[in-house]
């Protein structure tokens, strides 16, 4: 699915409710797309640390509005895997990083030699 709209239309079809009711889960999973707006925006929190730092931050539950309590990690399980097909970890995600050296606390301006001249 490509918005968090679909996802929310989504999860009131499954859940109940209102569209309205899962909108600010579905938009808090795609945010990152604002800085970052391809696919690789997923790696932030399309998984299943992600999924549970959703329940820390919306709740155990919501109430939507047929007033019925729908655990908010149901909800981003339905969104992770709506998007990706299962709930990869965090680690499936970073394993496909290449390691930089900078990356590895190494300084820029001690890998290549400087280029600037010097004041006289």
């Amino acid at each position: 699915m490509a918005h968090p709209l679909k996802h929310a239309e989504s999860s009131a079809r499954k859940f109940g409710g209102k569209a309205e009711d899962y909108l600010p889960i579905h938009n808090w999973f795609d945010e990152s797309k604002a800085f970052f707006p391809d696919f690789r925006h997923r790696a932030l929190r399309h998984h299943a640390e992600g999924i549970f730092l959703a329940e820390r931050f919306f709740g155990v539950a919501i109430v939507n509005s047929d007033g019925n309590e729908v655990p908010v990690r149901y909800v981003g399980e339905q969104h992770v895997r709506e998007d990706l097909g299962r709930i990869p970890t965090a680690e499936d995600w970073l394993l496909q990083i290449k390691p930089q050296r900078w990356m590895c606390g190494q300084r820029l301006e001690d890998k290549e030699p400087s280029t600037k001249k010097e004041a006289v």
